[in-house]
């Protein structure tokens, strides 16, 4: 399989759009999970940084997002696996840039915040930068949600000794690093096993405060008890797994 081909996964790509890319890839590209959010693409889209590509992962979207996504000037992937991981890493792997950063899509987070986030990977302060979540007001975070996060940030310390406030789906790498972390949780368990395995690699991990306000529509994974039981259960798997080694990169598989 080729580089930058997403298993499992079609792909459309709209024209150059608003990234250039025609001259080549760009510094960094956005990887968007989507689910059935048409309603916050447009305004999640314009907050791109500039010169940068959007690669929106549609994972079964019944709302027309891949359209809304393309007529925005997006690049669209699709992922027929349904999973928060296998969107994310179906992104991964399609992307071409040097940086590669993830983001929600529901307009919860400002993808604009991911600027200073990929500079700190680039002038080498950290491999890993995660952004923070600071809700700005109560029902941005609903209390079961925050509850199940600390709980994981918890495990995560005892099994690393990395010391996060967080466990967020925004964060910045080198695409190629990335890829050699050799990932293969394709739910919920997707970001944290992102962490662990950069931990258990010996990288630099950075964590920065960004605003969380309330999303579009309902989360699919934890706006309810169940959504947010079933993520803390596979983050959990992800944690009970012996050390992995990291591998080269997976591009070759």
């Amino acid at each position: 399989m080729g580089e930058g081909e997403p298993r499992g996964g079609s792909e459309e790509e709209s024209a150059a759009g608003r990234d250039g890319t025609a001259h080549g890839p760009p510094l960094a590209e956005v990887v968007l999970p989507c689910l059935d959010e048409a309603a916050a693409l447009p305004w999640v889209l314009d907050r791109i940084p500039p010169g940068w590509r959007a690669i929106v992962v549609d994972n079964g979207s019944t709302d027309g997002s891949a359209g809304v996504a393309a007529q925005a000037g997006a690049r669209v992937v699709t992922e027929p696996r349904r999973g928060f991981g296998a969107a994310c890493h179906a992104g991964l792997r399609a992307a071409a840039a040097e940086y590669v950063c993830f983001c929600d899509c529901d307009g919860s987070l400002d993808p604009a915040l991911l600027a200073p986030m990929v500079e700190s990977v680039r002038s080498g302060a950290a491999d890993l930068v995660v952004g923070r979540r600071r809700p700005t007001v109560r029902r941005a975070w609903p209390v079961h949600a925050r509850a199940g996060n600390a709980a994981v940030v918890r495990m995560l310390r005892r099994r690393t000794g990395v010391r996060l406030g967080d466990i967020g789906p925004m964060r910045a790498a080198r695409r190629s690093a990335l890829l050699g972390l050799g990932l293969t949780d394709r739910r919920s368990g997707y970001p944290l096993q992102m962490v662990v395995h950069a931990a258990d690699a010996g990288w630099r991990i950075g964590e920065v405060d960004v605003a969380y306000t309330p999303r579009s529509g309902r989360s699919k994974v934890t706006g309810t008890w169940r959504g947010t039981w079933t993520a803390v259960r596979d983050m959990r798997s992800v944690l009970s797994r012996p050390p992995a080694p990291a591998r080269p990169s997976e591009e070759a598989r």
